[in-house]
């Protein structure tokens, strides 16, 4: 019986003739064929980390599934001429462009599995990106970060060509951009930069791995939270960070699937960064996407901080710390503000008593439990140094950066769309100019996201008391924020 990756390799095959019937694909005489064999090929050699081992395990793969035999001197010079330039990790496969071509042109079916043909050419990157790192049973950090780097930038460019999601109907045909005229990438279309290349939420589209016979119910669940992270405002580094988690978890499960040693991996993390970078929402939808991955029974996050865990009498905060614990228990266990825990070193408080129980519950519960941390960056270095057992099972830190203007600005423009409010030109342009300028300038105090949802919530109020003796109110009155509005918004502490 054929393997599922030689026939998700083999679908892609027949995809390239498919669309070179259709009069796309390469004007040079190579076959679509070729061409994403050498792509694939490239691809594998980019994502060999040399300094793995012997590297026979991965030349006996590429030559099962492409038809190319290495030796292990032609292999590293392979790597070292096509994948050693900065470019190359900022430019889409040709393949890649020459399928999102046929499926931007309107005359390119969806395949059976309700993808574009482009995105199932993805999929295939990130699958067989995934089985070639687990071929030696070795794999590194290294290769884990150029697979999600890779994978990411194919991500981005089909994102931008709205080609990533799957199709409402399997086997449609998908209109034309245009509705007419057939779409045409440019050049610059077909080289892709993408800096922070984050992992590959491929492992969002996860195809038949997590349900070999269909897309399952799981996949698609997996699908829209990765989307969901992916849309999420700024948070590039940690979007590249959690899709790495993911690859790494997605590898994990290939390693157990195939009877290998299971690395020991802690899950446990320390966010860091100040108040409204998204902390919270990310911790929300990592416990999902942990759920979703099998890594946790049921991926339900419990919120806490330092009065959810501490009492005031010796003893209560033990019990009290277990049994918000016991609640967190097939899920995620959020501390926020973890570092007040551990402030006073007086001796008279509880905290630390709320740290050892803690520490020795995610001991007793350590294949059914993730705890994370979060609070300010300096003071969650401090919390963690200032107990061996913290340090020693958190080790992967995650920083949220500050929003720049123009995030806090689209920010605000996506809470004003959900809650159907929509500021007028001018108002528009006074409040980008006032994110860019706090953005610059501003106190420890600021709390990024926090902020640009007080303010609406105050121009809200602004614009209620303006419009509510208007006899005859129309739909845009009500919807419109009006410069005014935003402008006597602005708390006094704010203002220059």
């Amino acid at each position: 019986m054929i393997s599922s990756l030689k026939q998700e390799l083999n679908d892609c095959y027949m995809y390239g003739e498919i669309i070179t019937q259709q009069g796309f694909g390469p004007k040079t005489g190579i076959s679509m064929k070729d061409m994403i064999r050498f792509d694939l090929l490239q691809y594998l050699a980019f994502l060999l980390d040399t300094k793995n081992g012997s590297m026979y395990s991965e030349i006996s793969f590429i030559h099962e599934y492409l038809g190319e035999y290495f030796t292990l001197d032609r292999l590293i010079r392979f790597k070292d001429d096509r994948t050693r330039t900065p470019d190359y990790v900022r430019t889409v496969p040709r393949s890649i462009t020459y399928f999102a071509e046929a499926d931007l042109s309107g005359k390119s079916a969806y395949t059976t599995k309700g993808y574009s043909k482009s995105r199932n050419l993805y999929n295939l990157f990130v699958s067989m990106g995934q089985e070639f790192i687990v071929a030696n049973g070795i794999e590194t950090a290294d290769e884990i970060d150029n697979l999600t780097m890779y994978t990411t930038m194919i991500e981005n460019y089909l994102r931008s060509h709205k080609l990533y999601d799957s199709s409402p109907k399997a086997g449609s045909i998908k209109p034309s951009s245009s509705g007419s005229t057939p779409s045409k990438l440019s050049a610059a279309d077909k080289k892709t930069t993408s800096k922070q290349a984050a992992t590959s939420a491929a492992l969002a589209a996860m195809r038949g791995e997590l349900n070999k016979e269909s897309i399952g119910e799981q996949e698609v669940t997996l699908d829209a939270l990765m989307n969901e992270l992916n849309d999420l405002t700024g948070l590039e580094d940690v979007k590249k960070d959690i899709k790495s988690l993911v690859n790494l978890l997605k590898i994990k499960k290939l390693r157990e699937e195939r009877g290998m040693k299971q690395p020991s991996v802690s899950l446990h993390m320390v966010f860091s960064g100040n108040p409204g970078t998204g902390k919270t929402t990310v911790a929300r939808l990592l416990a999902k996407i942990y759920g979703c991955l099998g890594v946790l029974e049921t991926g339900q996050l419990v919120e806490v901080d330092r009065s959810g865990l501490v009492e005031g009498f010796v003893g209560q905060t033990a019990t009290k710390t277990k049994e918000v614990v016991e609640s967190a228990l097939g899920g995620v266990l959020f501390i926020d503000e973890a570092y007040t825990l551990t402030a006073n070193k007086d001796g008279k408080d509880f905290g630390q008593e709320a740290v050892d129980t803690l520490l020795k519950l995610m001991e007793d519960n350590r294949d059914n439990l993730i705890v994370i941390v979060a609070g300010y960056t300096q003071l969650m270095e401090n919390f963690v140094n200032s107990n061996p057992g913290l340090k020693s099972r958190f080790n992967k830190y995650i920083l949220f950066k500050d929003y720049t203007g123009d995030q806090l600005f689209d920010i605000f423009m996506s809470m004003c769309k959900k809650q159907d409010y929509e500021p007028n030109t001018p108002g528009k342009k006074y409040v980008k100019e006032y994110f860019t300028e706090r953005a610059k300038s501003h106190d420890e105090n600021f709390a990024n996201a926090r902020e640009v949802r007080n303010y609406l919530e105050r121009a809200i109020a602004r614009q209620a008391s303006r419009i509510v003796t208007i006899d005859n109110i129309t739909d845009k009155q009500i919807r419109t924020l009006t410069k005014a509005d935003l402008e006597e918004s602005i708390e006094p502490s704010a203002q220059s």
